[in-house]
């Protein structure tokens, strides 16, 4: 799960590797997303000498691209009195820690104007900023030179001083570049495709990509392939042409990432026509497939829902872990890792994916049918499931450290709301289906929440259990946070169950260790009794600690928990959110933090990656860096839906370019920073699907509120108070 200020951001490392994982290409650049500057990088000039910059950071060229569609623009003047020079940082995230090995430093060379190859600059690998290796005179290793004209530069690693320490090329993280000691004159070069490679490339015969379809919406064409041979192929080339005659390279793709491609053209009513052909790791070309034509179109707000969800839904389905079906934790990132909370949001989006025709009921039964195989048959402590599971095994991996190898009860409630939603969705009467039912039924019954209170008296349910460290993390679930449904299914269990009493004694305690908590993790003594009856840019709050925390606080327990359905002695549920989130409105419509790009439509601050990892961001400035994620406006929908949907147009229609891709809206952006996700996320994808729908049909929430243990918990609750 999302790990808030209620958990320990410090449990971040990953441990064992169970299946061989993908290995990545260990590459510094090769497109941005973004069109202005290169986030990844980072400039300084002592005068006369000077290179040019936006804010410290390399201009991206739009207009000339060895791998379209842009490379980077290296503008500099040197003197001898001066000096520049400008590091590539290694773009990371998440899940991305399996590096192809490499022996030689690539990268492709255009030299706009006149200059001799003695005085290019010169370049240099990097542990990180301050431990880079001797400079090595790039032009040394240039065979036929030209001006205007794309030259493949390759430097033999060895060939760096202490070679040694980068034996494995996986450490190498900076690639620097700075002025020759040879150059005096003002000269413009660009470099793209920058990248670690191994230099004996076998030689193999490309395969052409199977066009399979091509499909345009309001302002972005969907294009898919086949390819078989992934292995042999660098990049699948995206060729666009106007009039089917001449085509230009628009894109590549990394076959090892994605068999789509989107291409946003930012114009509705336009016909296109596509090519496409394989690249290989020397750059050969296969033969290109025939054209296929498509048009974008005007669309309706209730197209563009529709168009949003299914995009969305994608993530679990094409982009599920093969041997389990189940939902991985980021896209691109680790593919055999599973991560068991999003897993159940995206069993909750496939059944949306039914009901709105993306998929038959058919193909949901037959992939239940698997994720239910594969949790009967993989690692449970207690019942409970852990966080993340290596999908090839079924074993528990420990990702966020050596004591996370056991239970995670809060995953769990993510997962087992999921479950229970489907098992409504299935029916009674259909033999295959019902006994569908039945599996789902005895995994709900095996979980022993009861197990996780520690000990007969406690107040509180406890989050982990390991067989081997026990209670070790020892971390206690208190709210206002995003537990609620984990105290919520423990209460509604019919086999072990919790007293009903914990909801007030554990979640929405208000003994000493209970506010020091919230005070702890909030930063503020507001809220820390649970109640907090303050206002908020002129919003009374009834529960949440502070401004009620980021928004996936609103989102999560309720996605298949009815929060209008859902009270106590302290506020309606739907209120409340509807309350936090109106909060976080206002607060991005004032932006104290003085962030580009944020306004009435454009906010939502919750956990997302961002510009230096991932954060649980929140509506005060002390939580907020100028990142806003997709997720955090559209889950928002039942509460907030003219907001949402203006958000939505807006993220869509005027951020597109950067934000819309292969499974709907990137994690995040920070616009102030230039900066915007490489990944989807699995835990912030699967609620725009579900809470457009239950802003739509209430479809989730009506199948989740049907149980009987569910309806016998939230009845058990409301006596507590009498």
């Amino acid at each position: 799960m999302k790990i808030s200020g209620v958990f320990w951001i410090c449990l971040f490392f990953p441990l064992i590797q169970y299946a061989q994982e993908t290995e990545y290409n260990h590459v510094f650049f090769d497109n941005s997303l973004m069109e202005e500057r290169w986030f990844y990088s980072e400039t300084s000039y002592s005068s006369p000498s000077h290179i040019l910059n936006i804010q410290g950071r390399l201009p991206i060229e739009t207009e000339q691209a060895f791998t379209p569609g842009n490379s980077l623009q290296l503008n500099y003047r040197s003197a001898k009195e001066g000096s520049w020079i400008v590091n590539l940082n290694y773009p990371v995230w998440r899940g991305k820690d399996f590096l192809k090995k490499g022996d030689v430093l690539s990268f492709w060379l255009y030299v706009s104007g006149e200059i001799q190859k003695d005085k290019l600059p010169e370049i240099a690998i990097g542990l990180d900023e301050e431990e880079i290796a001797n400079y090595i005179p790039m032009g040394e290793y240039i065979g036929d030179y030209s001006e205007k004209k794309w030259i493949q530069v390759k430097l033999p690693l060895e060939e760096f001083i202490g070679y040694e320490e980068y034996t494995n090329s996986n450490n190498i993280k900076v690639i620097s570049i700075k002025q020759s000691p040879n150059d005096v004159g003002k000269h413009e070069i660009l470099i793209d495709q920058v990248e670690i490679l191994n230099q004996a490339i076998p030689a193999v015969e490309l395969l052409t990509p199977e066009l399979k379809s091509a499909e345009g919406f309001e302002r972005h064409v969907d294009l898919s392939w086949k390819l078989e041979d992934t292995e042999a192929t660098r990049y699948v080339k995206i060729y666009r042409s106007n009039d089917n005659v001449n085509f230009t390279g628009v894109g590549v793709q990394s076959p090892d990432k994605f068999s789509r491609y989107v291409d946003y053209t930012g114009v509705p009513g336009k016909t296109y026509y596509y090519k496409l052909s394989s690249l290989g790791y020397d750059y050969s070309e296969s033969q290109l497939t025939e054209s296929i034509k498509v048009s974008t179109r005007e669309m309706s707000d209730e197209e563009l829902l529709d168009m949003v969800q299914e995009a969305s839904f994608r993530y679990y389905w094409d982009g599920a872990e093969v041997n389990s079906g189940l939902a991985l934790e980021n896209i691109p990132g680790r593919k055999n890792m599973i991560a068991t909370g999003a897993s159940g949001f995206g069993i909750m989006a496939m059944i949306v994916g039914v009901e709105r025709g993306f998929i038959t009921k058919d193909e949901f039964i037959i992939r239940m049918e698997k994720i239910v195989h594969f949790v009967e048959n993989g690692d449970r402590f207690h019942g409970a499931l852990p966080h993340f599971m290596d999908g090839p095994t079924g074993k528990v991996e420990a990702f966020f450290g050596k004591y996370d190898d056991g239970a995670d009860l809060v995953e769990t409630s993510f997962f087992m709301q999921g479950l229970l939603v489907a098992e409504q969705y299935l029916s009674k009467d259909n033999p295959e289906e019902k006994n569908l039912r039945d599996g789902i039924s005895t995994i709900w019954k095996d979980v022993e929440w009861d197990w996780f209170k520690k000990q007969e008296d406690s107040l509180y349910l406890f989050w982990h259990w390991s067989p081997q460290h026990k209670w070790h993390i020892n971390h206690k679930l208190i709210g206002w946070n995003e537990t609620m449904i984990t105290y919520f299914l423990a209460i509604a269990s019919p086999t072990h169950s919790i007293p009903a009493k914990m909801y007030y004694s554990g979640w929405a305690s208000q003994d000493t260790i209970a506010q020091n908590y919230r005070s702890n993790w909030g930063q503020t003594s507001e809220g820390s009794m649970y109640s907090n009856d303050k206002s908020y840019f002129g919003i009374p709050l009834e529960v949440g600690v502070g401004i009620g925390g980021p928004l996936f606080f609103s989102h999560y327990s309720f996605l298949g928990l009815d929060p209008r359905k859902m009270e106590d002695k302290y506020t309606n549920y739907f209120e409340n959110n509807k309350d936090i989130v109106s909060i976080n409105y206002r607060y991005c419509c004032e932006n104290p933090g003085d962030f580009e790009g944020y306004g009435e439509k454009s906010w939502g601050l919750t956990a997302s990656d961002g510009p230096r990892g991932y954060k649980a961001r929140e509506a005060k400035v002390e939580m907020d860096d100028g990142t806003i994620a997709p997720t955090g406006a559209i889950s928002s929908f039942p509460y907030t839906p003219e907001k949402s949907m203006d958000a939505l147009k807006h993220f869509y229609r005027e951020y597109g370019s950067f934000l819309w891709g292969e499974y709907g809206f990137r994690d995040a952006f920070n616009l102030s920073e230039d900066w915007t996700a490489n990944i989807f996320m699995g835990l912030n994808q699967a609620p725009m699907v579900v809470m457009i729908e239950n802003h739509r049909s209430g479809l989730i929430w009506d199948l989740f509120m049907k149980n009987e243990n569910v309806q016998e918990a939230l009845q058990e609750i409301k006596n507590v108070e009498k």
